[in-house]
């Protein structure tokens, strides 16, 4: 799916892609900027001998970026899973049954993306962090705005865990789930004032 046939999807009626999708989708564009800061700097002339550091960079950017893309699908795959669920017969005692089990299958899974999805994006701070420190200063906004959407990546994925836990049943791996967000989150929040100062600083000249 394009870009804009995403955004028209994600406007219309349809429940998915919503905000989960969103969220991975951002996190994506954020690992993007960092790896193209880090192809710009790899062809900085004068910066010869560093072709092969930023080259690096690039490449992990590359794969992440990758990463985050599979993961866009596959948060709007488990919420289909979860619409299907709730869509099933509950007529008979047994039909009832296989329905709560499945809905309960189906809201763990999508809570279980999301939670992937800041897990990986996590991934992007290092990148980041090295590329503002590092990297081309004629790009320090665009690693700016990069760490604004890998850091908003990881809230609304956040987000996304909290809601879909809210019916779990399973009150063990609820409180699991919902430690791990608070764990990611507290982490993403650290890093992203830390790099934050650095590209403040670099703006300022």
């Amino acid at each position: 799916m394009d870009l804009r046939r995403f955004c028209n999807e994600t406007l219309s009626d349809s429940p998915a892609p919503g905000g989960g999708s969103v969220a991975a989708l951002m996190g994506a564009l954020g690992v993007s900027l960092g790896g193209m800061v880090a192809n710009l700097s790899a062809g900085k002339r004068g910066w010869e001998e560093k072709l092969r550091y930023f080259s690096d960079w690039a490449v992990q950017a590359q794969r992440l970026k990758d990463e985050m893309l599979s993961l866009v699908d596959e948060d709007t795959a488990a919420f289909n899973k979860v619409m299907a669920a709730f869509a099933l017969p509950r007529g008979t005692t047994k039909e009832k049954s296989a329905r709560t089990a499945a809905i309960e299958s189906a809201n763990k899974l999508a809570a279980e993306v999301p939670l992937r999805v800041m897990q990986t994006a996590a991934k992007a701070y290092d990148l980041l962090a090295e590329m503002a420190a590092r990297g081309n200063p004629a790009s320090i906004s665009d690693v700016g705005v990069g760490l604004l959407a890998v850091r908003a990546c990881i809230e609304g994925a956040g987000m996304n865990v909290r809601i879909n836990i809210a019916n779990l049943k399973d009150e063990k791996g609820k409180t699991s789930l919902s430690n791990k967000v608070q764990v990611f989150t507290e982490e993403s929040e650290a890093r992203f004032k830390e790099i934050s100062k650095l590209v403040e600083k670099k703006l300022k000249g």
